[in-house]
């Protein structure tokens, strides 16, 4: 094989799936020039990892493609529920959740609502985006091998049309290869937690029968209960297309083989009870749950993202959510870094942040497939005792690093309540404003992305802040957006009429709070301080882990 001429990025991911391709957007949108390669030859064409919860909508919001990403999904957009059944056409059965949205009371909370957007029609979307933004993406190389030293990573990536190897230099890489990540097992990284959980074979078949069986119950996925043929429907288009998970026992010995298209239609139709159904095989697909987190989420200037540092049962779609989460965590820090605006300390809060959450959310997302009877899960005696709601693991989890100054160390990861109201550490709070002398509303979280935020009050107790964060945003020369909110002549923003940002944000109109670009609050004073500016300047320093510079 010959060798070709070396590639130099700035940061290199791995893996093409959708944390890889959301990682490679989130770099894209901060302008990080960057190079992702994916073993196979395009995105996903198998209809499964459908649910991009609130706080996923949120960060695809500010990255300008949750329009698209909805359009992508549109054929279940009013698929809202969880239905439990023994069949589809006797009796008994209950909604688990009527309506996912709507019962959690988001949209009090989020600008974003929760999407169903099935992993084959969203990451086209992602990959299309992350292009447009700059990455060079590539489809059909593998990664070989690669090796650190104190300057960065060089990797040998492979051309797998032409067989032709590659090398690529990078200052950082990024590992989203999935649950066997090549990556992490080179790295001798290993795992903690239950392991595996369950076994199914995802079975694709077209019906056009079983639309009229349905009828107008609009869920997003239907587990049947029958005892002899337990498994989860889930509709692709609520017409003809459709997926079922079949339980699968490959512990007894049993083989994807033996799901012969014959095993696949009688277990479908006695599942959903009509026995006379119309039932087109059109493919098998087995996969693996298991509950398991890496036990350091990064080595040197290499970095683990999604299935490779965490697997979660995939029941309420956590383990997806949590990977783009991820991404979007490390990326701004990435970001920070490379622009010098940042010591290479805070990428040190990338597992300080992001481990303790996927934890947490994996022993969750366990419970949920308890909760749901999921076919083929048969949890540990004991159960998992009480558990946050969905909205709070979405939106609620915390962080507590160096990142953060002011963090309670005695609230949990996940809360057992959601309360967003501008602690440290949690992510800031949704109000609807208005930007000075433009008509339209936005929300407070789409004004987080590109840099730090400092919010400070519009009357005359906020000016003292509002001058030290121009100040010290000019002195450090860090990138830091200053709103004065409230009302008045001198509003940058101003919130909806009879809405105290203040009492939202746990401060007073002689305070501030700044926000991450991620939207996690940082830091926050409740009120004034003799010197602003100072104050500010050893926080932005201290958050961004850069050694302190003089005052004149």
């Amino acid at each position: 094989m010959q060798q070709q001429a070396e590639v130099r990025v700035p940061v290199l991911v791995v893996g093409g799936s959708l944390v890889g391709l959301s990682t490679s957007l989130f770099l894209g949108r901060l302008g990080i020039e960057h190079m992702l390669v994916e073993r196979h030859a395009g995105t996903s064409m198998h209809p499964r990892g459908r649910g991009n919860n609130v706080r996923t909508m949120e960060l695809f919001r500010t990255a300008g493609v949750d329009d698209p990403i909805r359009e992508a999904g549109r054929v279940l957009a009013e698929n809202h529920g969880i239905l439990q059944t023994p069949s589809l056409t006797g009796g008994g059965g209950e909604w688990l959740i009527k309506e996912v949205q709507h019962s959690s009371g988001a949209s009090r909370f989020s600008p974003a609502p929760w999407c169903v957007c099935s992993q084959n029609d969203l990451e086209p979307v992602l990959l299309e985006y992350a292009t447009k933004y700059g990455g060079d993406l590539r489809f059909s190389t593998e990664l070989r091998s690669f090796e650190q030293d104190d300057g960065g990573v060089t990797a040998v990536v492979e051309d797998r049309m032409t067989g032709r190897l590659g090398t690529v230099r990078a200052d950082y890489l990024v590992a989203a290869d999935g649950p066997r990540s090549p990556v992490r097992e080179r790295l001798g990284i290993g795992r903690s937690g239950p392991g595996d959980l369950f076994h199914n074979v995802s079975i694709t078949f077209r019906s056009r029968g079983l639309a009229a069986v349905v009828g107008d119950r609009r869920f997003i996925v239907c587990y049947l209960t029958d005892p002899a043929a337990d498994g989860a429907l889930l509709p692709v288009d609520n017409a003809e297309s459709w997926v079922f998970h079949a339980p699968w026992q490959p512990q007894t010995g049993e083989t994807l083989e033996d799901f012969t298209d014959e095993r696949c239609i009688a277990h479908i139709r006695r599942a959903t009870g009509a026995l006379d159904l119309d039932v087109e095989i059109t493919g098998k697909a087995p996969w693996h749950a298991a509950e398991r987190v890496a036990e350091r989420y990064a080595d040197r200037r290499v970095f683990l993202a999604g299935d490779s540092a965490h697997e979660m049962s995939p029941t309420g779609a956590f383990g997806s959510n949590t990977g783009i989460q991820d991404a979007h965590n490390l990326a701004w820090k990435l970001a920070a870094v490379l622009r010098g605006h940042a010591g290479p300390g805070l990428l040190d809060t990338y597992d300080a942040e992001r481990r303790p959450v996927a934890v947490a959310t994996s022993k969750r997302a366990s419970v949920r497939s308890e909760e749901h009877s999921h076919p083929g899960y048969a949890p540990a005696p004991g159960g998992g005792g009480k558990q946050s709601g969905m909205l709070t693991v979405a939106l609620g989890y915390r962080y507590r690093s160096g990142a953060v100054l002011g963090a309670d160390p005695e609230v949990p990861i996940v809360p057992q309540g959601l309360q967003l109201t501008g602690e440290p550490g949690s992510r800031a709070p949704h109000l609807w404003v208005r930007r000075g002398g433009e008509s339209g509303m936005v929300s407070t979280l789409d004004l987080y992305e590109r840099s730090f935020v400092l919010l400070t009050d519009a009357g005359p107790g906020g000016g003292a802040w509002h001058a030290a964060g121009v100040d010290a945003a000019a002195r450090l020369r860090v990138p830091l957006d200053v709103y004065r909110i409230g009302e008045g002549p001198g509003a940058d923003l101003v919130p909806e009429t009879g809405v105290d940002w203040r009492a939202a944000h746990g401060t007073t109109g002689e305070g501030a709070l700044l926000v991450r670009p991620d939207g996690f609050v940082a830091w926050r004073s409740p009120g004034s301080v003799p010197d602003p500016e100072a104050v500010l300047s050893d926080v932005l320093e201290s958050v961004l882990h850069r050694s302190p510079t003089g005052r004149g």
